[in-house]
């Protein structure tokens, strides 16, 4: 009966412990390589267009929360999906509006614009927001 004691209270400590450890391991700036330099790549930390949709979903998700995450039959991705990825050519300089260009301009009943101005105008907020920082 110690013993299980024993093994317990060493998972419990183990386990107050790691979130710590993984906290100290982590550089001071996550856009630096961890040599004090870097390679040339861009200014920004967002995944380009070709990243992986769980990636983008995280990067540009705020820009995107008015869209459906719905399957529409008969086209591929979702309202969603389909705006994260004109958010990452967006965030890469490609004009809103042309970043935007396979958005539908059909006004949807009960909704507030049509999906390729709610794309635009995200858009052009993230770019704002780029240039800010």
């Amino acid at each position: 009966m110690k013993l299980n004691r024993i093994a317990t209270g060493a998972a419990v400590l183990a386990l107050g412990v790691a979130p710590g450890i993984a906290l100290a391991s982590q550089p001071t700036d996550p856009g630096s390589n961890g040599r004090g330099h870097d390679h040339g790549g861009s200014t920004t930390n967002t995944p380009g267009p070709s990243a992986s949709l769980p990636t983008k979903a995280k990067a540009y998700g705020k820009f995107c929360q008015d869209q459906s995450k719905k399957h529409v039959a008969g086209t591929p991705g979702t309202p969603f999906s389909k705006c994260v990825t004109d958010m990452a050519k967006a965030a890469q300089g490609t004009n809103p509006t042309t970043a935007c260009k396979n958005e539908s301009k059909k006004h949807v009943k009960g909704e507030k614009g049509t999906p390729y101005s709610r794309c635009v105008s995200g858009a052009a907020k993230l770019q704002n927001d780029q240039q800010g920082s």
